[in-house]
């Protein structure tokens, strides 16, 4: 049940009965009338822009065509007064009935109220939040979820397919870098005072050593910490570097990729279990 397209209709029939005693000429645009809140509440309670649209082709004044469709207006049972305002608009206050139509229909289909084909069934994407996972979510990530989330909401109840979308961008130079830092936090467990995450020095060293001297630790949150520690927890000292030159004598690549996913993995379910927290 949509009250503004009922007294839409009502506009509608009472501008065709000025069609049929010939005071609007046939073939009338009606498609530009719309029906809309008042803007000044005091003077009704919605209002109706079709005196404006239609006076310059009948030969009439749209406040004089205004007061006429006022009148017709006033016979609809939904209608319970009309005021015309400004240059032509027709306020109209609804009758008690009316309202009580559309708290029963409230009542009636509970959820569903409101629900509308406008959509038609087209399929829509929104993306919203995507954060790289590199980190947990902050407040900026939120706002995104929350206005994503309540857009989604409301094109699926105006009748659109919605398809809602957090875009994982899990590879690329960033990626590369969390799994250094999960690394470097892992291998402070097992000897703190030789990975301080701290000495810019040794981890020149370390990455210099490994084949990697431009790699930056760039995350260095005590974040990773818990992701370190769940990676031992699965691994034990199988990953610590043997010696400075290398990880058990294998080249970085062999290795470095399962702790990029580990670490991915991992904070994925952190930002699942943000995401999940405010709905």
């Amino acid at each position: 049940m949509n009250l503004f397209k009922k007294v839409r209709a009502d506009v509608l029939a009472a501008a065709e009965a000025l069609i049929a005693d010939g005071t609007l000429p046939e073939g009338s645009n009606l498609g530009r009338i719309v029906v809309e809140p008042a803007r000044d509440a005091s003077r009704g309670d919605m209002a109706t822009n079709a005196a404006m649209v239609l006076a310059k082709p009948a030969g009439l004044t749209p406040c004089g065509l205004a007061e006429l469709l006022a009148a017709k207006l006033g016979a609809a049972d939904r209608i319970a007064a009309t005021d015309v305002a400004g240059p032509g608009f027709v306020n109209m206050r609804l009758a008690v009935p009316a309202w009580h139509g559309v708290l029963r229909a409230i009542l009636e289909l509970g959820t569903a109220y409101g629900d509308s084909d406008l959509g038609a069934g087209q399929k829509v994407n929104v993306e919203y939040v995507s954060a790289n996972p590199t980190g947990p979510l902050h407040i900026g990530h939120a706002r995104g979820a929350i206005v994503g989330d309540a857009l989604s909401r409301l094109l699926t109840k105006a009748g659109f397919d919605v398809c809602k979308e957090y875009w994982v961008n899990d590879s690329g130079s960033q990626i590369d870098s969390l799994g250094w830092a999960v690394y470097w936090r892992y291998l402070q467990l097992l000897d703190g005072e030789r990975y301080d995450i701290a000495d810019e020095d040794k981890i020149k060293a370390f990455m210099t050593a490994q084949g990697r001297p431009d790699q930056q630790l760039e995350y260095r949150g005590e974040y990773l910490i818990a992701v370190a520690e769940a990676l031992y927890a699965e691994k034990g000292d199988a990953l610590a570097a043997r010696d400075a030159e290398s990880y058990a004598g294998l080249p970085v690549d062999a290795w470095l990729p399962q702790i990029r996913l580990f670490a991915v993995e991992r904070m994925l379910d952190l930002i699942r279990g943000d995401l999940t927290a405010i709905g």
